[in-house]
């Protein structure tokens, strides 16, 4: 094969690995007929049923209240703020943006260190759900 066609094979593997988040993106969006949607027994069901990634999946949904409750923290804040000082009506409305995003950042880092997110495959527990869900759906069509 030669140097180039080496070189070739090691630069391919490399973006592979960098952009190996697409495959999730395929397997959750890129469907010619869309999953149906879960609920929350669907979804404690599989937290009760794996005993590696049912826990992880149930720390990220858990985590996510702490990015709603920092967003609706930072929108009061920053609004109020604006509100108390400007009284500018798209300020007001500007700084509640801007605030609830920051909160909801803020929230979903401290959920991170919070339930030790950092230590977990979140894409991969949110996958293996993906995959669990489609053979039980696909069990259920049979």
């Amino acid at each position: 094969m030669g140097f180039i066609g080496e070189h070739f094979e090691s630069v391919k593997q490399h973006w592979a690995r960098n952009f190996a988040f697409l495959d999730y993106f395929k397997k959750v969006y890129g469907r010619a007929e869309p999953l149906p949607k879960w609920t929350d027994a669907d979804v404690d069901e599989f937290i009760a049923s794996d005993p590696v990634y049912g826990p992880q999946l149930k720390a990220l949904r858990e985590s996510r209240k702490f990015a709603y409750a920092g967003a609706v923290a930072g929108a009061a804040h920053l609004g109020g703020v604006a509100m108390k000082y400007s009284k500018v009506p798209h300020g007001v409305v500007l700084a509640t943006g801007f605030g609830a995003i920051t909160g909801a950042v803020l929230g979903s880092e401290v959920a991170e260190h919070w339930y030790q997110l950092y230590k977990m495959d979140k894409q991969g527990a949110n996958l293996r759900f993906i995959y669990w869900w489609e053979d039980k759906v696909s069990g259920q069509k049979s």
